[in-house]
């Protein structure tokens, strides 16, 4: 049985993720290497460690890397992001000649300069054909324009996030995972705009991070507003603390008391939370 070790590599900037074989060369984290992708030789960047996997597990064909990038690979990786600039401009005054109704946020050649892709926002569907035309004639190269969203746009200009750390999604983050408002009530969180939004306007990414445990802790507690039997007697809940396993109670003589309700979850799920 075969055995290859595998490794998940991020073409250029912002690429795709793609799985490939070490090859036996020796690659850890954040390392540029060379490879050959489905549209030529390009690089990434290696974002795991290697894994491996036999042969038979593994779905598609596995392309080997070429080459851990050398100094003269880097040399033509950084000359790529210094000529971009002024084809980034180009293809920008030939999209308003066109008067088309997008706009172009990056641009990035493939690293033999075979292909080059460019990124843009629009609000609808864009029929680019023609500029894809006036592209390849100019650049004398592959044409590739791609449609991003909001989210996509943040995620490569990257930025800090309201904890103050670096954006998630221009981190670590390989795919973008719906978020939705369900998640922010389950954590309790304030339903205002600007506390669960992010750079981007979207709801925050890691709103999706602890609704799982949330939505599991809230299934032994009551709700808020319900009449539950306390030690003290009947009273009405009017806070849960998820985390905690506790709710704050009112009593029918206007006291107010915390309960835990720790061993109660215990029982109901056979196992401490």
């Amino acid at each position: 049985m075969i055995k290859l070790k595998i490794i998940e590599v991020r073409l250029r900037k912002q690429g795709k993720v793609i799985n490939f074989n070490t090859n036996n060369i020796e690659v850890k984290p954040l390392d540029i290497v060379i490879v050959e992708s489905e549209r030529g030789i390009d690089y990434g960047f290696v974002i795991s460690e290697a894994e491996h996997a036999t042969a038979e597990k593994i779905k598609g064909a596995i392309k080997p890397i070429i080459r851990v990038a050398t100094a003269h690979d880097l040399e033509q990786i950084a000359k790529n992001r210094q000529e971009i600039k002024s084809v980034f401009d180009t293809a920008q005054k030939k999209m308003h000649e066109r008067k088309l109704s997008m706009k172009l946020v990056e641009a990035e050649y493939s690293f033999d300069r075979s292909k080059v892709t460019f990124y843009f926002t629009a609000e609808g569907r864009i029929d680019f054909r023609e500029l894809v035309r006036d592209l390849a004639h100019l650049f004398k190269a592959r044409i590739e324009l791609k449609q991003i969203g909001v989210r996509d746009e943040v995620k490569m200009f990257g930025g800090y996030g309201s904890c103050g750390r670096n954006l998630c999604c221009a981190s670590f983050l390989k795919d973008f995972e719906p978020v939705t408002i369900r998640m922010a009530k389950q954590q309790n969180m304030p339903l205002n705009p600007e506390k669960i939004s992010g750079l981007c306007g979207r709801l925050m990414c890691c709103l999706g991070y602890e609704y799982h445990t949330y939505k599991e802790f809230s299934k032994c507690l009551p709700k808020e507003g319900q009449y539950i039997e306390t030690p003290e007697g009947r009273g009405r809940v009017i806070a849960v603390h998820t985390l905690k396993q506790t709710v704050e109670v009112e009593l029918d003589d206007e006291r107010k008391m915390e309960i835990s309700l720790k061993e109660t979850c215990k029982n109901k799920h056979g196992k401490k939370k």
